[in-house]
């Protein structure tokens, strides 16, 4: 039984690993959520595919089950790049590292892990080795796995471009989530003419505006929160004052014209918690100031970016964004 498991996941990696159309992007949203333990929205993760390159922008809680459940194996992913170092967008990194190492169909990684990220990066990777190393001791002792897959290829980057290899281009915006929270960084993703732009974690920035002008996909954060909760929580006020409120964000939509707006990394917070983010109030309030395409983002929610751009739910139905008036 257990060689036809093994075997199944190895055919089902073959199957749905193979590398996107020409000239053609694919987005998916491994986590849409925030440190808010839900079940159904894991922490923050995307997936980008483009030609032969494989992409992870943040390593949120349960970004390794969402690519399992892709049927992507965790060591095929080419390069991984982190928005800032707040734990919900780092969480996953040591279950991406190590599993990812594992000799099995879901693993394999038999080369360094690239990883680009804000200051503080490198000397993360650089303490995870540390604080990890018994478990690789012993694997190494004992199952015999390469070194050079448990090794880090981490580099700090700086605003402006950060790797750009087989057509693919990756470029760091900074972007304001907070004085103290610096730098903090967005991302555009550029290939065979098409443009993503991921915002990160981030206040109204007129750099992910200009950036996401034109753009064939931006996908952006965004937070509601429960005036109620301030009162038993005041620090809710300062997560508050580090994020897009709908009405923010959709100026932002207005005036960069995207071909599709989409929300991930939501923060939603009411006094009674809920275990799924209602799309009403976050359409809502976002069309007071936005008419254009707009979808909330759900895990697995994937987006095909070619001469036009297409959206599917996660059980691979197409979806049509919703416009003002609808």
């Amino acid at each position: 039984m257990r060689f036809k498991l093994g075997f199944v996941l190895s055919v089902a990696a073959s199957v749905f690993a193979g590398e996107v159309s020409a000239g053609e992007m694919r987005v998916t949203l491994l986590g849409t959520g925030t440190p808010t333990p839900r079940p159904g929205s894991f922490s923050a993760s995307t997936l980008v595919e483009a030609g032969s390159e494989r992409l992870i922008f943040d390593l949120g809680r349960g970004s390794t089950i969402r690519l399992f459940q892709k049927k992507l194996p965790l060591g095929s992913i080419t390069a991984h790049f982190i928005t800032h170092l707040h734990s919900d967008h780092v969480v996953g990194l040591p279950d991406m590292w190590l599993t990812g190492w594992l000799g099995t169909p879901y693993g394999s990684r038999k080369s360094p892990m690239v990883i680009f990220g804000p200051k503080g990066t490198l000397a993360m990777t650089e303490n995870l080795t540390k604080a990890f190393s018994e478990d690789i001791r012993i694997r190494i002792d004992d199952e015999n796995y390469p070194p050079e897959g448990v090794a880090f290829a981490a580099k700090d980057i700086e605003p402006g471009p950060a790797y750009e290899r087989n057509g693919v281009r990756v470029s760091a915006i900074e972007v304001n989530h907070g004085d103290k929270i610096n730098p903090s960084f967005g991302y555009v993703v550029e290939y065979d003419g098409k443009k993503l732009v991921l915002s990160g974690d981030t206040k109204p920035d007129a750099r992910i505006e200009n950036a996401a002008e034109g753009a064939d996909l931006l996908i952006h954060e965004v937070a509601v929160i429960d005036p109620a909760l301030l009162k038993d929580y005041p620090n809710y006020r300062a997560i508050e004052d580090h994020h897009t409120s709908p009405e923010e964000a959709g100026k932002i939509f207005t005036s960069a014209k995207p071909k599709l707006a989409v929300y991930s990394h939501i923060v939603f917070a009411t006094v009674k918690p809920v275990q799924d983010v209602p799309e009403e109030t976050l359409i809502a309030r976002t069309q007071t100031t936005y008419k254009g395409p707009l979808i909330v983002g759900r895990d697995l929610m994937s987006f095909t970016i070619s001469d036009k751009v297409e959206a599917f739910a996660p059980n691979g139905e197409p979806l049509k964004p919703l416009t003002a008036g609808r």
